[in-house]
């Protein structure tokens, strides 16, 4: 979606994102080593799972490569391809030192979606833990952050760093809407689909917007109740009243992750998605007022006169 805000902030998207946007390459086989005995260089990081690490720097960090360390094992779920882990997580300057980062302070916990397309970097410290782990990883910066470093975080493209995550929790994400179908309403347009996935919508006899925030359940999931300021995944598909091909969609993508109730992303979807049941296929007629107001998106092709529609798969949340 145009404006969705990812609840990640922008300064740690770099680390995310997956290998092609930063130095150290797609193969992380010959560029991380996972478990090395010398992987912390003498540092020592203690403390409980669900309190901010102490980290103690009695060894010079002098990184060549990525390396993945389990500080403290959990019991809970090994993670999956595809699940939704909220994480703690603590960066550390291994070249001056210093705290760059740090989640527990912040008092926000970031959601990240498991997959295999994360940079090495993260990648090793989330897929196939187990959840309640503590992993360290050791990393340079042109590694972690591509050639410039992070200037937020105080992080120079020469220097090393040290990353601390906390696996909180673990939320499978759904293949795709699990519930009862529901009968869609009169003000609702067709959906066009292949399989699970929806490719556009069909306006063929849909009546004119009549300015009201609508939404209603085409599938009703039978997961938990979605709150305010949770975060979700989902699949979605946005088009303009009467327009011939939508403005965005991820079915073709993979799924979005985001905050809910908590102004990342437009009203419309604040108003409407707060309440719905995960597994849950909804359809929404959004109004310009709780949608991109009066200036609308120009980006996105958007006047500041259109209603939008949407359909929107919950397929989780955390």
């Amino acid at each position: 979606m145009s404006r969705r805000l990812r609840r990640l902030p922008v300064l740690l998207l770099p680390l995310l994102l997956g290998a092609s946007l930063v130095a150290c390459g797609s193969d992380s086989d010959d560029k991380s080593d996972t478990g090395s005995s010398d992987a912390l260089h003498g540092i020592k990081i203690t403390g409980d799972i669900g309190k901010a690490p102490t980290v103690k720097w009695d060894g010079k960090l002098d990184v060549s490569k990525t390396q993945t360390t389990v500080v403290s094992k959990g019991d809970g779920d090994k993670v999956a391809e595809g699940d939704q882990v909220v994480t703690n997580i603590w960066i550390g300057n291994g070249t001056t030192k210093k705290e760059a980062y740090n989640t527990y302070k912040l008092g926000q916990p970031q959601t990240i979606p498991a997959s295999a397309d994360l940079s090495p970097v993260f990648k090793d410290a989330l897929l196939k833990q187990t959840v309640g782990s503590r992993v360290a990883v050791t990393a340079t910066a042109t590694d972690a952050f591509g050639d410039s470093g992070n200037a937020e975080m105080g992080i120079g493209n020469k220097d090393n760093v040290l990353i601390v995550v906390d696996l909180m929790k673990s939320t499978t994400v759904l293949k795709a809407p699990e519930g009862a179908k529901k009968p869609a309403p009169a003000w609702a347009p067709k959906l066009v689909a292949d399989g699970d996935k929806v490719t556009s919508l069909d306006f063929t006899g849909t009546p004119k917007p009549d300015g009201k925030l609508r939404s209603a359940a085409l599938i009703e999931g039978t997961g938990d109740v979605v709150k305010k300021g949770q975060s979700i995944t989902v699949n979605y598909l946005g088009q303009v009243y009467k327009a011939k091909k939508p403005f965005d969609e991820s079915y073709s993508k993979s799924p979005a992750t985001f905050g809910i109730g908590a102004g990342q992303v437009i009203p419309g979807w604040d108003k409407t998605l707060v309440g719905a049941k995960v597994g849950s296929r909804v359809i929404l007629a959004i109004p310009p007022a709780d949608g991109y107001g009066k200036a609308g998106n120009a980006q996105a092709g958007i006047k500041g006169t259109d209603t939008l529609y949407f359909v929107v798969d919950i397929l989780a949340a955390s």
